[in-house]
């Protein structure tokens, strides 16, 4: 709340409830994980990678660390963390934490730095033996530079352009309630989340309802301070982040979006504050339907036929999330499969933590939660013996 601006009734289960998560599903699947398997006359076993370096964001500074280290410990890694040098005192007390549990010496370390130096050291460096990194597709393609010269093992979870399919056979009541559920699942945690739901798409005919119902829900995210329990949006984490979303949204309304509410400046006051933002008529290729904006800036796309939904959701350089919405469940089960993302929401479906969680494209490669966690973690060994004579 304090480090990053997330209000606090999202931060007890977003930034703290996440994270325990994290390490209860590493267990979880630790215990039911296929360790050693016979396959013929070989034995498999599975082996800790190693030392993994975990170079983490800002946006959620807890759980973005206990993702990977839940997973790299119980597989029997050792781990140095990299915390974001924009949030780093949450990393110090999760350390802290560990020591007073009485984790050995040298099993969890953390350092602090800048990306561009502590961080690739930690790539380059010839005793890491894989790095998992959260955050931005340009440092995850330098990170894949980096590693190249030893040979390591990279898992990337990168940036993000969500689509919400509200497709047509939605009641009018499905209708209302799936365009707030999007608007809330856009603005969590100030829209700077990798996973939120940026760009909503209606069909043609709905797209003035679509605007009066984002509207009325954007505007119930009066932004405040975070300390207080009714505040539902905070401010953004730094100065430079909030010039970054105003500047998209100056881009948008320049491009030819409509701004159906929000605010093309900063709002008035202490913090670095966005107003939640609506763009409407949005073009599938205009630059806010296609790049990252890490805000609480939702754009409203139009299409006119099923086919023309899912080639605008699947049509930007990302997929790590989604969401289909029908009155008919099957029917969002063939569009949410058509779609290239790693979590897929079908009518509201809710968050599960052994799940997989990743990118396809250049949202990143490798996954996090669960037993599909763990995996990234371990080498693959196979001993070939000969039948006892």
């Amino acid at each position: 709340m304090s480090e990053v601006g997330t209000p606090r009734r999202t931060a007890r289960w977003a930034q703290v409830g996440l994270g325990v998560l994290d390490l209860r599903e590493a267990v979880t699947a630790a215990a039911g994980f296929p360790w050693e398997q016979p396959l013929r006359n070989s034995v498999v076993v599975r082996e800790p990678v190693g030392v993994v370096g975990a170079i983490t964001p800002w946006n959620y500074p807890l759980h973005q660390i206990t993702a990977k280290i839940g997973a790299a410990l119980v597989a029997g890694c050792t781990v140095v963390v990299k915390a974001s040098e924009v949030a780093p005192l949450t990393a110090n007390l999760l350390a802290e934490a560990v020591d007073a549990v009485g984790v050995p010496a040298g099993v969890f370390n953390l350092v602090h730095g800048y990306g561009h130096v502590a961080g690739e050291a930690l790539v380059r460096h010839p005793d890491v033996d894989m790095v998992s990194f959260t955050g931005s597709n340009a440092v995850g393609k330098r990170i894949i530079e980096l590693s190249a010269g030893t040979v390591k093992r990279v898992s990337l979870e990168l940036g993000g352009k969500s689509a919400a399919v509200l497709l047509p056979d939605l009641t009018d009541e499905e209708f209302a309630k799936a365009v707030p559920h999007t608007v809330r699942a856009c603005y969590m945690n100030g829209g700077q989340s990798c996973n939120a739901q940026t760009r909503m798409l209606v069909p043609r005919e709905r797209l003035a309802v679509a605007e009066e119902l984002a509207k009325r829900a954007a505007e119930l995210y009066v932004p405040g301070d975070p300390a207080a329990d009714a505040t539902k949006l905070g401010p953004l984490v730094t100065a430079d982040q909030r010039d970054t979303v105003l500047g998209y949204v100056r881009t948008g309304v320049a491009e030819g979006a409509r701004l159906v509410t929000g605010s093309t400046e900063p709002l008035d006051g202490p913090g670095y504050f966005v107003a939640p933002t609506v763009l409407s008529d949005v073009a599938p290729d205009a630059t806010v339907a296609q790049e990252e904006i890490f805000g609480p800036v939702l754009s409203i796309i139009p299409f006119d036929t099923e086919d023309e939904a899912v080639e605008i959701a699947n049509g930007t350089i990302f997929g790590i999330a989604g969401a289909v919405w029908s009155t008919d469940t099957a029917r969002a089960e063939v569009v949410a499969r058509r779609i290239r993302a790693t979590q897929i929401e079908v009518n509201g479906g809710g968050f599960n933590g052994a799940a997989p969680f990743g990118g396809f494209k250049q949202s990143g490669h490798g996954r996090e939660g669960g037993a599909f966690g763990l995996e990234e973690f371990v080498e693959i060994k196979s001993m070939q013996f000969r039948p006892a004579s």
